[in-house]
């Protein structure tokens, strides 16, 4: 008996907006994939389509790589699809790639609608290339048109990093609610995310929310050396 088979297998999306042009963009990243390769796997529906074309080229070219995960479902899609797994403390990534929620003119990004961005941040610092998938609704005018910027929070902080948020020109912060459990969604770190309204994003504010003392991470990305593929 398989052990992966019963659980793991049905890992999957329901439902994919603009599906046809993920595929297309999954498509151009599993080109990329070469023998021996350490690679980053984002998070989202993107990713899982590039992963599932990543997987095909595997079995169709007989190709060993090894995958860094970013969320635990990444890591049982990647255990579903026989594709070895490590972290960062084990192996470093030649190379990575993940989604996005907004990506404006200046390739600034915001991440972790999923909830994955510190993982995704991490893999991001660690990897010398990265490639960002996205759709064309995925690319706005101006950050924070259609989504908050998620800031993954130490739960006992919460109320300060609110006030000190608010400092910082954020607005309408809520804390993120789970969807199937009560209460707010726990990340895999076991913190909070609090989602936040920015009027403004200025090249500093990615620094300037991570200096809150309790904030884990934030899901802006301001100047990241990324190349955008869509």
């Amino acid at each position: 008996m398989d052990w992966r088979k019963e659980i793991v297998t049905k890992i999957d999306f329901d439902t994919i907006k603009n599906r046809e042009e993920k595929e297309n963009v999954a498509k151009k990243v599993a080109d990329k994939v070469k023998d021996g390769q350490v690679i980053g796997f984002g998070s989202g529906s993107t990713s899982y389509l590039a992963i599932l074309e990543i997987a095909k080229k595997i079995q169709q070219e007989n190709l060993t790589i090894t995958a860094i995960p970013t969320s635990l479902e990444v890591k049982m899609l990647c255990a579903s699809l026989h594709i070895p797994t490590a972290t960062l403390i084990e192996k470093k990534p030649d190379w990575c790639f993940d989604g996005a929620d907004e990506v404006d003119k200046n390739n600034w990004m915001i991440k972790g609608r999923g909830g994955a961005l510190f993982k995704e941040k991490l893999n991001i610092a660690n990897s010398p290339v990265t490639y960002i998938l996205i759709d064309e609704s995925k690319k706005v005018d101006k950050l924070c048109s259609k989504f908050k910027v998620p800031v993954e929070c130490y739960p006992e902080a919460i109320n300060y990093i609110k006030e000190e948020l608010i400092k910082l020109g954020g607005s309408e912060i809520e804390a993120r609610k789970a969807i199937g459990k009560d209460g707010p969604i726990i990340t895999e770190n076991n913190n909070v995310i609090l989602d936040v309204r920015f009027e403004r994003i200025t090249k500093e504010l990615e620094k300037e929310i991570k200096a809150i003392p309790g904030v884990i991470e934030s899901g802006l990305f301001i100047d990241y050396n990324v190349e955008i593929i869509s």
